[in-house]
């Protein structure tokens, strides 16, 4: 009997698992067409969404410019060793650029942003939800969800594929250093080199995924703070879902994403 009693509560359990996981993933569909109904509709709040883009821009700037620098600088003393082992150091130029263009800037810095966007979204939206400042807002004929919603995923989706950009620049400029301090290779030689197998397609496709990535950073953050509940537990809470399934998603488009652009290339 007791054997027939666990079993009937875990199957329990997983079903109950299983409702609450469609039940939250039908929340988030109806979120997202929300989104897309109200983007549309006037008034458009853009000096929020320009405030917005600053605080996700701006703000993450200097994190983004030390991990861009360090990522192509470390990645550069990484592979030269297995390059020269082959005779092939002169293809290191490339061989960087290839990985930070095509992958190392555009997960990096949605991670980043991920991390530290994130978190600030889910956490204050969930503060402005568990204090009643949202059901404040809509008593004031203000539309809470155009204003701290739909800005918010706007900055977001907007200012990551600059981040992505400024971040590729700046891994280059570390890689060019390491290569510069070993084999005092001009700026121009260098840069001749590095760019010599990219195409607009490698760039094009890393801007559409970073403002893929920064579309999910931006959904997935709103959502968690805007249902939060709770109190102080569902605010950290929030923030905490906002990081974590972020990340995750951002994983999960990566791979969908590279076998497309894998198999067009073709």
């Amino acid at each position: 009997m007791n054997t027939e009693t666990g079993q009937t509560t875990q199957r329990a359990g997983i079903l109950g698992g299983l409702r609450d996981f469609f039940a939250g993933m039908y929340r988030l569909y109806k979120f997202i067409v929300q989104f897309f109904k109200q983007v549309f509709i006037p008034p458009y709040e853009i000096r929020e969404v320009i405030n917005q883009c600053y605080e996700v821009g701006c703000k993450t700037l200097p994190l983004i410019t030390l991990t861009g620098f360090i990522t192509g600088l470390v990645f550069t003393k990484q592979s030269r060793p297995s390059l020269s082992e082959f005779g092939a150091a002169s293809w290191l130029p490339s061989l960087v650029t290839i990985a930070i263009v095509r992958a190392l800037a555009p997960l990096v810095t949605s991670l980043i942003v991920a991390g530290k966007v994130g978190s600030n979204i889910g956490a204050e939206l969930g503060s402005m939800k568990v204090s009643e400042q949202i059901d404040a807002m809509e008593m004031t004929a203000t539309n809470p969800f155009k204003f701290l919603v739909v800005t918010r995923i706007l900055a977001c989706s907007l200012m990551l594929p600059l981040l992505v950009l400024y971040s590729g620049g700046v891994g280059i400029l570390g890689s060019y250093l390491n290569v510069h301090t070993n084999e005092l290779t001009s700026f121009r030689g260098f840069m001749n080199d590095a760019f010599s197998k990219i195409s607009f397609l490698d760039i094009f496709s890393s801007v559409i995924k970073s403002a893929v990535y920064g579309f999910t950073v931006g959904v997935i953050s709103c959502f968690q703070g805007y249902n939060a509940t709770n109190g102080t537990v569902g605010v950290g809470k929030a923030a905490n879902q906002a990081v974590v399934i972020s990340m995750f998603a951002i994983f999960l488009e990566e791979t969908v994403i590279v076998q497309f652009v894998n198999s067009f290339l073709r």
